[in-house]
């Protein structure tokens, strides 16, 4: 579709909105100030999230969610005819490998595995049995040993983890694969298996053989620059005797190869992006070292790896059938393969964004759509495995949603020009919907651009309630895949390659002006927030250019060269890629160039965040304030890389909000949101 056409499809007003909402009378009052059901409060509720599923002996489904009420507490949860806790109160299921952590716990039968936040020990917790985790890793007297995306291993009596050891260096955490002792109550020092690389993740065990696989990295690459995956051959005594590499040995052909998975028959599937740019699926024919295409389509069948325990694909029990997902063109697509014929069936479900699934002769999945909130779904095929007999959600991240649906906008996926000839970036608008008001006439609604928390991340057409908050005030809101983003291929993908900070940038303002050049938004009114990556693009945008009247940045990155210096070990090299040398790094950070910021920011920030550290925030701050122009910073005591408690949740929310509302909007909020001091404003 031109984005001629999809500026059509973003032609509805709000007038319109609410007579299909139902309401033939709404209110004409300005832009931003009608009053929404949905509130801070609201949002912060449903602001939970699932961290890692897998399927217990009995073909029940565990899962991890997270629980801001609880202070952002990860537990782990087992599908009931109402969902049980399986750890006590005083555990969290939170590991801290590469920071941002993943692969929590693993589950064999009924018995789990899991990483405790608190000390990062890994405990064995039957479920269903009372009595407190039980450890399997040494007290080390601090959190510096951490464990993600464990095993079993059902050839010995043992559990394969990635292991992250912070004791000799705290900045330099030595990463290997390494087993931990279940068959006695004696607590081992964890033996290492594998070492050598910086990076390791994936550790998958063959059933039928003593054959592991695993895939690994080192630096400068990230996991979707450049990969290997490796398969080791186990000894009687179980250490790995002999080990291929299967995939990313070669200097020609580049590729990041990933999530592996063997198959009941005891064949090597995985996926990876070699020659066409794009993520497929493969398979390892281990006779003659070869590998083969499975499904060759030019969409993504996975996603970078920023967090473990990614799981795209899954086998259906112990059939020849793999149930898988891929995205393609800003929505994800679900499938059935026959292994053997290759023959490839389409499913219908409700969810049109998918992430992770666990099988067996049925399947759960993850996923969302425009008008269904990030669920969890149980999913039964027909005996032919082609068909859905079957869909049931059984969690959701905003149970309640269904009362808010006549105030629901819904996103349109459109494409914009770039500053590149030819070349296009991708969004989704989000017009102001309320069936109780409209706009003024002749009036233009104010937008907020989103930049997601990428870099190499991707925004989604999902049921998100803090999206919703803004709509449902009278905001247009618009969600921007810049160049960067995930989804589109590697080309896309590496658009910013040596160019974040331009390429992002460059994106996220020729989005603003294409929505207000279609008619869709005022141009007095553009504000932009982001978190992390997004929170960058955010700074930069306002340093850089002069698209925006007001920014709000969420623990983003403001000194390039000093998120060098002190980032963790995973992303340590990640500027050399994206940004490029010292010279390139002090050019493209916003800390350096206060003097050119011209509007208002708003600035927050966690205590405890070892990704981007509190200092940056704290010195665009003081440097805006003795410039002179309007800024505000709010600290989060015990938050690290990301806001997980629901006061603060809120907090963030609502004083965005009104920030925006003080200082560019023409508007009053309807909420009663006391205002917190802004500089060189009140």
């Amino acid at each position: 579709m031109s984005s001629s056409s999809h500026a059509a499809l973003l032609a509805l007003p709000a007038a319109d909105a609410a007579a299909v909402a139902g309401d033939v009378n709404p209110a004409t009052a300005p832009y931003g100030s009608w009053r929404s059901p949905i509130t801070a409060d609201v949002v912060a509720g449903a602001e939970k999230h699932l961290k890692g599923i897998a399927l217990a002996g009995d073909g029940r489904l565990l899962w991890i969610e997270t629980r801001p009420e609880e202070k952002g507490r990860m537990v782990i949860v087992k599908e009931e005819s109402k969902p049980v806790d399986v750890i006590p109160q005083e555990f969290a299921a939170r590991t801290l490998v590469h920071e941002y952590g993943g692969g929590a716990f693993a589950v064999n039968n009924d018995v789990v595995v899991f990483s405790n936040y608190k000390d990062q020990r890994l405990y064995k917790q039957t479920v269903g049995i009372g009595g407190p985790p039980v450890p399997l890793t040494p007290d080390y007297s601090a959190p510096n040993v951490s464990y993600a995306d464990g095993v079993f291993d059902p050839h010995f009596s043992r559990y394969i983890t990635v292991m992250e050891d912070h004791r000799t260096d705290s900045l330099n955490p030595t990463t290997t694969i390494a087993a931990i002792n279940l068959g006695d109550e004696e607590v081992h020092e964890p033996k290492v298996l594998i070492s050598g690389s910086d990076f390791y993740a994936f550790p998958r065990i063959d059933q039928n053989k003593k054959r592991m696989a695993w895939m690994e990295w080192s630096h400068p690459n990230m996991p979707w620059d450049k990969s290997e995956l490796w398969v080791g051959y186990f000894s009687e005594s179980g250490d790995l005797e002999r080990r291929i590499c299967v995939a990313g040995a070669s200097q020609i052909l580049v590729e990041s190869p990933t999530e592996p998975k063997w198959s009941p028959e005891g064949e090597l599937f995985f996926v990876t992006d070699r020659r066409s740019g794009f993520w497929n699926i493969y398979k390892w024919v281990e006779q003659t070292n070869e590998v083969v295409p499975i499904y060759a389509l030019d969409a993504e069948f996975t996603r970078p790896l920023w967090v473990f325990g990614i799981s795209s694909y899954d086998f259906l029990g112990k059939s020849n059938h793999m149930v898988f997902t891929y995205r393609q063109q800003g929505r994800s697509y679900l499938g059935v393969l026959e292994c053997d014929s290759g023959s490839i069936s389409l499913l219908d479900i409700p969810f049109s964004n998918l992430s992770n699934v666990a099988a067996d002769g049925y399947f759960y999945i993850e996923g969302a759509s425009a008008s269904v909130p990030f669920s969890l779904a149980k999913v039964t095929l027909d005996v032919n495995k082609t068909k859905v007999v079957d869909f049931s959600i059984i969690w959701s991240s905003a149970p309640g949603v269904e009362q808010y649906k006549s105030f629901l906008s819904t996103p349109e996926f459109f494409e914009f020009p770039t500053t590149i000839r030819g070349q296009k970036a991708y969004a989704y608008f989000y017009p102001p919907s309320n069936p109780n008001f409209q706009g003024l006439p002749d009036e233009k609604p104010p937008l907020l651009v989103k930049v997601h928390g990428g870099p190499t991340s991707e925004t989604c057409a999902i049921l998100d309630l803090n999206v919703q908050y803004w709509t449902s005030r009278g905001w247009a809101y618009v969600d921007v895949n810049y160049g960067g983003s995930t989804g589109y291929g590697r080309e896309y993908r590496e658009r910013l390659f040596e160019k974040w900070g331009i390429v992002d940038v460059d994106d996220c303002c020729r989005c603003a002006i294409f929505l207000v050049d279609n008619g869709k938004v005022d141009g007095q009114r553009l504000c932009i927030t982001g978190r992390s990556a997004g929170g960058y693009t955010t700074l930069a945008s306002l340093a850089f250019r002069n698209t925006f009247n007001a920014g709000a940045s969420v623990y983003g990155v403001a000194d390039f060269s000093l998120l060098k210096e002190e980032t963790h070990k995973f992303e340590k090299h990640d500027l050399d890629h994206f940004v490029g040398d010292e010279k390139a790094c002090y050019e493209r950070s916003p800390i350096n160039f206060t003097d050119q910021f011209t509007c208002p920011v708003i600035l927050f920030q966690g205590l405890e965040d070892k990704v981007v550290p509190p200092d940056q925030a704290r010195k665009i701050y003081k440097a805006l304030k003795e410039k002179g122009l309007p800024v505000a910073l709010v600290e989060y005591e015990g938050e690290q890389h990301g806001i997980r408690k629901a006061e603060n949740i809120k907090f963030t929310l609502e004083q965005q909000m009104v920030f925006f509302a003080r200082l560019v909007g023409k508007f009053k909020v309807a909420d009663n949101i006391t205002p917190i001091k802004i500089e060189n404003f009140d």
